[in-house]
């Protein structure tokens, strides 16, 4: 798989100082405990990333829950984790990739290609009885030349095109209760994007591991147009981006997501499911 390693490909590279482990666990219930679980225990030479502190911006009216952060902000935390364009990156997390993905979709984004996500994350690795430490990783800084890949994104007015379009595919990677406006426990409207379909971002996962690339495939046999993704916030949404990137189906990512759509008054929302 080209975007996803095997916590045994990182085990035997653990040494080499041009791979640099990420450690993104976070939990939006308890937002200082991925923090605290990574200066406990993390892969050795591992760094941290937040989900707010560092792959989000502030929260504005508009724009939803994540937005991008500031990217010059953003570019000195990669040379602050001695990121440039000669290192691998291996990102994970304990969410099914939802974070890890973040980071991922986020360096991608900012043309780095040498980003892979950690197949079963950091569960897989303490499975295999690998080492662990609480010894923060020593760094000497770099400098990260990004290169925006623009047409990673997809804005809002590109959004409200394509519910209008049947040329576009919107893809919504909540769980059915809240795209079917069953269940919306965080934002302030129910239901989801009119002409989104539904394909929940834990289904590219199976017992903790990602599925094959057979099983992508045949998930998204229907996607066979362009392709915009889109979560509650921006971030689980990446896990989709990442599974169609994975069967060579380039796709864009609403960044504001649902949390952006729903604070207008004036967008419509829907409550039945869609396979335009």
């Amino acid at each position: 798989m080209k975007n996803i390693v095997s916590v045994d490909w990182l085990y035997s590279w653990l040494d080499d100082e041009g791979v640099i482990p990420v450690d993104c666990r976070f939990y939006l219930n308890n937002k200082d405990q991925g923090q605290e679980e990574y200066h406990d225990a993390h892969i050795p030479g591992a760094h941290y990333a937040d989900l707010e502190k560092n792959l989000s911006g502030p929260v504005r009216d508009r724009g939803g829950r994540h937005p991008l952060p500031d990217l010059d902000q953003f570019v000195s935390f990669l040379e602050s984790m001695g990121v440039d364009e000669t290192k691998t990156v291996v990102a994970y997390d304990a969410q099914n990739t939802a974070m890890a993905a973040r980071l991922w979709w986020m360096l991608k984004y900012l043309g780095h290609e040498k980003v892979y996500v950690l197949d079963g994350g950091f569960q897989a690795w303490e499975k295999k009885n690998y080492p662990l430490t609480e010894k923060l990783p020593d760094v000497e800084k770099t400098t990260f030349k990004p290169d925006i890949q623009e047409d990673m994104v997809a804005d809002l007015d590109e959004v409200r095109e394509a519910t209008d379009k049947e040329d576009i595919v919107l893809i919504d990677a909540r769980d059915e209760a809240r795209y079917l406006g069953k269940s919306e426990p965080i934002d302030v409207k129910a239901g989801h994007i009119p002409g989104a379909r539904n394909r929940f971002f834990m289904d590219n996962i199976e017992q903790g591991t990602w599925k094959s690339t057979d099983q992508l495939k045949e998930r998204f046999e229907a996607e066979d147009k362009p392709v915009i993704n889109y979560c509650g916030s921006g971030v689980t949404a990446c896990v989709n981006v990442l599974a169609l990137d994975e069967i060579g189906k380039k796709s864009k990512l609403y960044v504001g997501s649902w949390s952006d759509w729903s604070s207008y008054d004036e967008h419509a929302v829907k409550t039945e499911p869609n396979e335009k």
